[in-house]
């Protein structure tokens, strides 16, 4: 668990950690920045450095919370990688379920895994399911996830690598934009976040 400096939630939660590279938005993912740099100095749960692990002992901490909180689960992974046996996913969701005073944030970019295996996992209120999109190659994710259980469902349009002319945003409740991070950084247009900005306001998202 730790505080975090991203806009869109308030603390991260990490049940796993590592993942592998999909698609180009993965190009210069900063969680694996960020393992090489924990392994570094020393902390255990990086010692593997960015393979996918599960984490059983941080399954805990959420009963731990004393006051309400928006907790991005998984920053350092992926929930939905296939590395990840659905026995654990279904911990993660058991844990999630228990604490309805929080709320969690997931985001995946394997949508369709996760609608494989969605009627296998308890949709609470305080769940909020989202896929990341970073350009017009990979917005079948959004489809998939529209047809998931989830209550809340929600957008990561970062790192935006290119405009989305086709985003269809039908059943989605929200959308997050960002450019990318680090000093590889590719650049956003902000014609493509404008473009965005008003299809969400004609789909009141």
């Amino acid at each position: 668990m730790a505080q975090s400096s991203i806009e869109w939630t308030e603390m991260t939660w990490n049940p796993t950690t590592g993942c592998t590279k999909i698609s180009a938005g993965c190009k210069f993912c900063y969680a694996e920045v960020m393992s090489k740099r924990l392994k570094a100095m020393g902390v255990e749960k990086y010692k593997d450095n960015f393979k996918v692990r599960v984490h059983e002992p941080s399954l805990k901490i959420p009963y731990t919370w004393k006051s309400p909180k928006v907790v991005f689960v998984n920053s350092m992974s992926d929930l939905f990688h296939d590395d990840i046996p659905l026995e654990y996913i279904q911990k993660v969701f058991k844990v999630m379920n228990d604490n309805p005073q929080h709320v969690f944030q997931v985001l995946t970019k394997r949508a369709e895994r996760l609608f494989e295996v969605h009627k296998k996992l308890n949709w609470t209120h305080n769940i909020w399911m989202g896929v990341s999109v970073e350009d017009e190659r990979v917005t079948d994710r959004i489809d998939f996830l529209r047809k998931t259980k989830a209550h809340t469902k929600f957008l990561s349009l970062e790192p935006l690598i290119g405009p989305l002319h086709n985003l269809n945003l039908k059943k989605i409740h929200w959308v997050i934009v960002g450019g990318e991070s680090g000093s590889k950084a590719r650049p956003m247009d902000e014609d493509w976040v404008l473009d965005i900005q008003k299809k969400k306001k004609k789909a009141k998202v």
